[in-house]
């Protein structure tokens, strides 16, 4: 699920610690805590950035569950 965004950040020049947001689209809001356990797993210990869940009916295409929207603060020079 992180993928992704991992490759993004890197791409940005940004890492983990960078993220201070991320906002989760999920079409079964009873999956959290798949949610949950999974992003347990990926930033690193002390990186906690604020979160929230949105349950949708529906995303850009029809095979996909979630969304995942990270908002990442990079200091000028990174």
């Amino acid at each position: 699920m992180f993928t992704n965004l991992r490759a993004a950040l890197a791409a940005a020049g940004a890492g983990w610690e960078h993220v201070v947001r991320l906002g989760y689209f999920l079409r079964d809001a009873s999956q959290v805590g798949v949610v949950r356990a999974v992003r347990a797993q990926m930033p690193p210990d002390g990186v906690d950035p604020a979160a929230s869940l949105i349950e949708v009916s529906g995303l850009v295409r029809d095979d996909l569950l979630i969304e995942v929207e990270a908002l990442a603060v990079v200091p000028a020079g990174s």
